[in-house]
């Protein structure tokens, strides 16, 4: 940043009330801040901060959730799963019921649900014949390309 944004900065700050200023240009960083101390006439005192790489954050650890999803009891059918990313609809329309529900008998040809991507409606077929046995997606919420819809046994 240049010394005389600085300068005009330190300018505008005198001639205001604000006790704090911050700029933000790409990827410096400027604050300038005025030290009043306690039961004393504002005097002021300027600091300026150099630009600081922020760390990255520590890792999480990923072994807890690992080992609750291994707890988690498995479904005993096939996953029907995305073809693509978007918007899981359980219905064609939000007055309309569901295109299928669990303990439902399904045909292969049977619509399971709609992915809306790019704003376009796109009917999702089951692919298999069976029961439906768990839906793993909640109508309304986004699904990535092959993450498993609902299981069919």
């Amino acid at each position: 940043m240049d010394i005389r944004k600085v300068k005009k900065l330190i300018e505008l700050l005198e001639e205001s009330n604000v006790a704090e200023i911050e700029i933000k240009e790409g990827e410096e960083t400027v604050r300038i801040s005025r030290n009043y101390p306690q039961n004393s006439h504002p005097q002021q005192q300027y600091y300026l901060q150099q630009p600081q790489m922020m760390a990255a954050p520590a890792p999480v650890a990923a072994a807890p959730a690992v080992a609750a999803e291994a707890a988690k009891p498995a479904h005993k059918g096939e996953a029907v799963k995305s073809p693509m990313v978007g918007t899981f609809y359980r219905s064609p329309s939000p007055e309309s019921p569901p295109f299928i529900a669990v303990g439902q008998t399904i045909k292969a040809t049977d619509v399971i649900g709609i992915v809306e991507a790019m704003k376009m409606m796109n009917q999702i077929q089951a692919g298999k014949a069976g029961v439906v046995e768990a839906m793993l997606v909640e109508d309304g919420q986004p699904v990535e390309f092959d993450q498993p819809l609902i299981i069919v046994s």
